[in-house]
């Protein structure tokens, strides 16, 4: 599995854990890896998977330890956005967004592993299959102040 991929699976569960009260979120994130395989059919006919959880227990560790420290820091990551988002404070953006940044963020800060173009442009990258059309500049944009 590559870095992209485990990068994405955590997006979702943060994405999904932000909709829940902490305990529930709890719940939630453990039954993330009991969801059924999600696909679709594109206009050539082919089909597309679009969400797969079939990992390995290395893979499932790794994305479960990493998401409950990010949850774990929610509070600095949001403060870190606050402070370079002129006019746009975390509770006004959008989930998706929010997400991407705080998992960017987080990479930024607390992983020395990722090199900060790699997190900046692997944010930009989720915004892009993720979010809305403005979504990439703006998250490309947040953690350009953030680290210029």
């Amino acid at each position: 599995m590559t870095r992209r991929e485990l990068r994405e699976h955590c997006f979702k569960m943060l994405f999904c854990a932000d909709f829940y009260n902490t305990e529930e979120a709890k719940m939630q994130l453990e039954q993330y890896f009991q969801a059924p395989e999600e696909d679709e059919t594109t206009p050539e006919g082919n089909t597309k998977i679009l969400h797969q959880v079939e990992l390995n227990d290395s893979y499932r560790e790794y994305i479960q330890n990493r998401v409950e420290d990010i949850m774990a820091h929610l509070e600095i990551l949001d403060e870190k956005i606050n402070e370079v988002a002129e006019g746009w404070k975390t509770k006004r953006m959008g989930k998706v967004e929010l997400t991407i940044l705080r998992l960017a963020v987080y990479e930024l800060q607390f992983d020395d592993e990722i090199p900060e173009r790699v997190a900046i442009n692997e944010a930009v990258e989720l915004a892009k299959k993720f979010g809305g059309s403005e979504a990439p500049g703006f998250v490309n944009g947040i953690l350009a102040k953030l680290v210029g």
